[in-house]
């Protein structure tokens, strides 16, 4: 599995859930707390697999160095907003203005991950080293997914 590819499915996936999680109002409490289960899940593995495969490969070098310490500090931000809304009753108007927060957040990441560190990863990694990065998240993610629903279970 190529790396870019991985990672582009994940950004589609969870900006399809911001979709359906765009429209609730307060009163789609069942909804909302579903949904927002989902969404955590989605960016927490994301971030793993980034922070620990991804980034780590492509931050030694001088083209990619800069935008990858800034997909560190934005996947941070996006860790407090979750952690935030998670104690934050759905409910209520400050969830759905903190949930618009993040999703620009994320949204402002994905962009510029798809488009600068993207290209510039490009530079510096072999085709060999784009498959075997995708193939090792794709791991990585599948251990993270099981370990979540044997979490859950």
């Amino acid at each position: 599995m190529n790396a870019f590819q991985l990672l582009k499915e994940d950004h589609q996936k969870v900006s399809g859930l911001f979709q359906q999680l765009e429209p609730t109002t307060e009163r789609a409490e069942k909804t909302r707390t579903e949904l927002f289960a989902k969404l955590k899940e989605e960016l927490d593995i994301h971030t793993k697999i980034e922070e620990s495969i991804f980034y780590p490969a492509i931050k030694q070098e001088a083209e990619t160095r800069e935008i990858v310490l800034e997909g560190f500090e934005e996947h941070h931000v996006v860790k407090m907003l979750l952690q935030e809304l998670e104690s934050i009753p759905v409910d209520t108007e400050q969830w759905t203005a903190k949930l618009k927060v993040l999703q620009e957040n994320v949204e402002h990441h994905v962009e510029e991950e798809e488009g600068e560190m993207f290209q510039s990863a490009r530079q510096v990694l072999s085709e060999d080293d784009i498959n075997r990065l995708g193939t090792q998240m794709e791991q990585m993610k599948q251990q993270l997914k099981s370990q979540t629903k044997s979490a859950g279970a």
